[in-house]
C-alpha cells in the first residue's frame, strides 16, 4: 500500500518541520506521536504513552530516543529539541527523507553515515519498539542513543523536583521506577551505560500557543551504545510496561512484520480497492481500541487528549467498524454501550479510561438506535438485536416519559432538553457558548428517526410497535410547523422559551439542520429538503467541513486558535467540522436524485481530502478546520468522526458501496 513520504523541503527547518505529525496507536489507547522531524511540540508527544491497565488515564514514559555518531572529532546529533530562544539539537538538517508505510521511518544523512530508523507499537501492548539500519562508509564510528523517560499524565508538564528514577541497569536494558509509582523498561542489542541526569526547560510551541503550560524537565537515565562496522549495522531499542529483557532482534523484526501483515490483513478484509478509501482506511486503525481495564472495545473520539465517547462513537461506528468489516468489534461496543444505558441515556464519556459513566447528553442514545439500525444492515445479526431491544425500548419510553437532565417529551411530540447537552457544547468556566435549552432541530430529526428505526427493528423481533408509530406521526405533524423559517427557507436551529415563558426562534444558520434531510427517515417535502441543502451549502459548506455558524451571524468567528477563551469560543461559531460532510454528501446526493452530477461534485469535494492527508496529522483528518480561508486545520490531529464520516460517505455515497 502507498505511503506518505516527505523530502527535504518539509524537513529542513524547525518551523516547516513540527507542522506535520505522526501517530500510530497499540489498540488500547496508548499511542507513540510526534512530529516528522522528532521535535516535541506538545505534552502529548512521545515514543511510548501508556495506557496502563491498572491506572486510568494516560502516561508519558518515554519522550524520545536522541541518537549521536561520533568519528575523528565530528559528532552527528540527529535528535531536535526546543529550548528557551534555541532548538538544540537541531538532528533535522541530516534528515533527508520521512516515510510513513503505515509506521514512521526516517532516513538522515550525516557525513559518512545512512541511518534508517523505523518506529512501530506492538498491538495490544504498552511496547514501543525502535529499529535502527545505520550504513557506515568510514571503521570506528560510535553510536551512542540517549533515552528522555518521565512518568507523568499526559495532560501536564513535569519538572526534576517533583520527580524522581531508581534504576536496575544490567549491559542489554535497564528497568526504571519512578516516585510516582510507574515501572517500565528499556531493552536493545547496543549496551546500556548509566548515567543520569536531567534535560532542563524543554519547550513544546503548540502548548504555548494554546496558553497551557509548555515547559517542563525530562530525565536522561544513560544511553545505549556501540561501534559502527564499516557496512550495515542493526540495532534495535524496545519501551514496555511488560518484560522485555529476553528480547532479540530477530524478534523485534519479527513482531514489526506481524504489525505490517495486520495492517494489510485489515485492508484484504475490507474489501476496498480504490486508492483514497484505502487511505482513509489506515487512520481508522489507531481509534478502534480495547479499554485497557474492562477488556471491552471502544473508539478513541480523537487524539491526542480525548477518551471514548459515546455520541462519537455512535456516529464513528459505521465508518470506522462497518465500512472495514470489522462486525466482531461494533457488536461488543454496541453491547458495550448498552450495558452502561442509564434511564434510558447512553453514556457521554467514560473519563480518562476510568471512573463512572458521565450521561449528559441528548443526542448519544438517538444516534445508539441509529448505529444499531446500520449493524443490522451490514450483518443481519438478529441475535444482537434480541440482546439489547430492551436498551432500545428503555431510550424510547425514558424519552417519552421525561428523564435527567430535562429531557423528555412535551405535548407536541417534540423533544426538550436542558443546556449543554447537545454536540455544541462548548463551555468555558460556567459560561455555556451555544448552550441550545429547548427543543433543537437535529434531536428532533433524531428523535423522529429513532422512532422510525426502532419499529423497524421491533417489526424484526415480532415486537408491537404501534406505539412507536403513533409518536412518529405526532413528531412528523408539528416539525415543520415548529421548526421552518419561511424568512431563510431553512429550519431554526432552536426553539426555545425566554424568561418571561415567551416563545423563542432560534434563525441562526446552521449545520444542525442537515440531519433533517440525511437520515433514514425524514418529516420535509422534498422542496424543502433541496432549500435546506442549498442554503447550507451556500452559507456554510468550506473544502473540509460545514462551518457551525454562517459568516454574516454576529457571533460568527472564523480562526479557531490562541487560548482556550478564544479556541472555545470559536468552536460552535465559525469553525468548520469535517464529520458534518458525511451528512451533506448523503443529503446532497438525495435532493439531486443521486444525479451522475451530484455524484462527481461528492467525489470531487471528499478527494479534496487527499492534501489533508499529508499535513497535520499524517494519514489521518484533524477534528475541525478555521472557516476562513485557507481553512487551516486545528485541535485534535486524529479525530474518529472525522475519519469515519468521510470514508463511510466516500464508500456508501460515492462508490456506492452498500450493505
Amino acid at each position: 500500500m502507498d505511503g506518505i513520504r516527505l523530502g527535504a523541503d518539509a524537513l529542513s527547518t524547525y518551523e516547516e518541520g513540527i507542522k506535520r505529525e505522526w501517530l500510530t496507536g497499540n489498540g488500547l489507547g496508548g499511542y507513540a506521536s510526534s512530529t516528522v522531524i522528532g521535535a516535541g511540540t506538545r505534552t502529548y508527544h512521545g515514543l511510548l504513552v501508556a495506557a496502563p491497565e491498572n491506572s486510568p488515564g494516560r502516561f508519558l514514559l518515554l519522550s524520545s530516543l536522541d541518537e549521536e555518531i561520533s568519528i575523528d572529532e565530528e559528532t552527528y546529533k540527529l535528535a531536535a529539541h526546543k529550548y528557551p530562544d534555541t532548538v538544540c539539537p537541531a538532528g533535522f538538517n541530516y534528515l533527508t527523507e520521512f516515510i510513513q508505510t503505515p509506521f514512521p521511518l526516517w532516513i538522515y544523512q550525516p557525513g559518512d553515515f545512512t541511518v534508517k530508523k523505523k518506529v512501530f507499537m506492538v498491538h495490544n501492548s504498552n511496547t514501543t519498539c525502535a529499529l535502527y539500519d545505520i550504513e557506515s562508509r568510514k571503521e570506528g564510528a560510535l553510536l551512542k542513543i540517549f533515552t528522555l523517560v518521565n512518568s507523568r499524565d499526559f495532560h501536564y508538564t513535569s519538572r526534576s523536583g517533583y520527580l524522581s528514577f531508581s534504576q536496575k541497569a544490567d549491559p542489554a536494558g535497564v528497568q526504571l521506577e519512578s516516585s510516582n509509582g510507574f515501572t517500565f523498561s528499556l531493552s536493545s542489542n547496543l549496551e546500556y551505560h548509566s548515567d543520569p541526569k536531567w534535560y532542563y526547560n524543554l519547550e513544546y510551541d503548540v502548548e504555548k500557543r494554546r496558553g497551557l503550560n509548555f515547559q517542563e524537565d525530562n530525565f536522561n537515565p544513560g544511553y545505549f551504545e556501540s561501534k559502527l562496522k564499516q557496512g550495515t549495522s542493526r540495532f534495535f531499542i524496545v519501551a514496555s510496561t511488560g518484560d522485555i529483557s529476553s528480547f532479540t532482534l530477530e524478534e523485534v523484526e519479527d513482531l514489526y512484520t506481524g504489525e505490517i501483515n495486520r495492517q494489510n490483513l485489515s485492508a484484504l478484509n475490507s474489501k476496498l480497492t480504490e486508492p483514497f478509501a484505502l487511505k482513509l482506511l489506515m487512520g481508522t486503525d489507531s481509534l478502534v481500541v480495547k479499554n485497557p481495564s474492562s477488556g471491552e472495545n471502544t473508539v478513541i473520539a480523537g487524539y491526542h487528549w480525548y477518551s471514548d465517547w459515546g455520541r462519537d462513537t455512535m456516529i464513528s461506528l459505521p465508518g470506522l467498524l462497518l465500512i472495514p468489516y470489522r462486525f466482531v468489534e461494533a457488536r461488543s461496543v454496541l453491547i458495550h454501550f448498552a450495558k452502561h444505558c442509564r434511564r434510558g441515556l447512553i453514556p457521554n464519556t467514560f473519563p480518562a479510561f476510568g471512573g463512572e459513566p458521565v450521561y449528559n447528553t441528548v443526542d448519544a442514545s438517538l444516534w445508539f438506535i441509529h448505529a444499531v439500525s446500520r449493524y443490522l444492515a451490514y450483518t443481519k445479526d438478529l441475535l444482537i438485536l434480541a440482546e439489547i431491544w430492551d436498551t432500545v425500548d428503555n431510550i424510547i419510553d425514558n424519552y417519552f416519559k421525561g428523564t435527567d437532565f430535562g429531557i423528555g417529551m412535551d405535548s407536541d411530540y417534540l423533544i426538550r432538553q436542558g443546556p449543554q447537552l447537545t454536540w455544541m457544547d462548548a463551555k468555558i468556566g460556567e459560561w455555556a457558548i451555544t448552550p441550545r435549552a429547548g427543543k433543537a432541530c437535529e434531536i428532533n430529526a433524531l428523535w423522529y428517526s429513532a422512532l422510525k428505526t426502532a419499529s423497524d427493528l421491533g417489526v424484526h423481533l415480532g415486537k408491537d410497535v404501534s406505539s412507536y408509530e403513533t409518536l412518529a406521526a405526532g413528531v412528523a405533524s408539528n416539525f415543520e410547523n415548529v421548526f421552518w423559517n419561511p424568512e431563510t427557507n431553512c429550519l431554526f436551529d432552536l426553539v426555545f422559551q425566554d424568561e418571561a415563558g415567551n416563545q423563542v426562534k432560534d434563525p441562526a444558520i446552521r449545520p444542525n439542520q442537515i440531519f433533517a434531510v440525511s437520515l433514514p427517515y425524514t418529516m420535509l417535502s422534498p422542496e424543502k429538503e433541496k432549500a435546506i441543502v442549498d442554503r447550507v451549502g451556500k452559507d456554510l459548506l468550506t473544502p473540509f467541513g460545514l462551518r457551525t455558524l454562517s459568516r454574516d451571524h454576529p457571533l460568527y468567528k472564523g480562526q479557531y486558535h490562541g487560548d482556550a477563551i478564544n479556541r472555545d469560543t470559536a468552536y460552535h461559531n465559525g469553525t468548520a467540522w469535517p464529520w458534518l460532510l458525511g451528512a451533506y454528501v448523503k443529503a446532497y446526493r438525495k435532493v439531486h436524485n443521486y444525479s451522475e452530477d451530484s455524484l462527481e461534485d461528492m467525489r470531487t469535494l471528499l478527494q479534496g481530502f487527499n492534501t489533508h492527508l499529508e499535513i497535520a496529522g499524517l494519514g489521518t483528518i484533524s477534528e475541525v478546520f478555521d472557516g476562513d480561508y485557507p481553512h487551516s486545520p486545528g485541535g485534535c490531529i486524529a479525530q474518529a468522526w472525522s475519519v469515519a464520516e468521510i470514508l463511510r460517505a466516500y464508500v456508501e455515497d460515492v462508490l456506492g458501496i452498500k450493505p
